[in-house]
């Protein structure tokens, strides 16, 4: 249905025409246990890919990116801090860990919870990169963590 909408900006008239229209009552209800989830929508992602070949070099760099942007900001916080201190002294195996871990979950939020310990590890993700990230997580050294490191510090070690 087609209405006018009226407002009154500074003593003179704006007429806008206006759609009413049905609201979806799709939404989230929560962990209750009588919640199917049936009502939320899954992008399918394909299944994550162990990159072979890569030298060190590159795979460094791309998870230093891959750290940085993540799905929500707090990830982006921990994950590029902690790749800031760690990753370039990180062995093979342990890079191949770092890879597997932020980028095989579908979802950026089971990171967060296996990171803060409020969830369980499932044990593919067990290990020395998680032990390290679960420490890191904890800031006992109460370091302000309130946004991702500038990238300035990448400079100073190709000097």
């Amino acid at each position: 249905m087609l209405g006018v909408l009226v407002r009154r900006v500074v003593n003179r008239v704006v007429l806008r025409p206006t759609v009413a229209c049905s609201v979806s009552a799709r939404s989230y209800k929560g962990e209750a246990s009588d919640d199917s989830r049936g009502d939320l929508i899954g992008t399918p992602l394909p299944p994550w890919i162990e990159k072979d070949g890569e030298t060190m070099d590159i795979k460094r760099r791309r998870l230093l990116f891959q750290s940085r942007k993540r799905g929500m900001l707090e990830n982006c916080i921990l994950l590029s801090l902690f790749a800031k201190k760690y990753l370039n002294t990180m062995s093979e195996t342990q890079l191949r860990q770092y890879d597997r871990l932020i980028n095989e979950p579908t979802n950026d939020w089971d990171i967060y919870y296996w990171a803060t310990e409020a969830q369980p590890v499932p044990n593919v993700y067990e290990g020395e990169i998680m032990d390290l990230l679960k420490e890191f997580t904890k800031n006992r050294d109460q370091e302000q963590r309130l946004d991702a490191p500038n990238l300035e510090y990448l400079d100073k070690g190709s000097q």
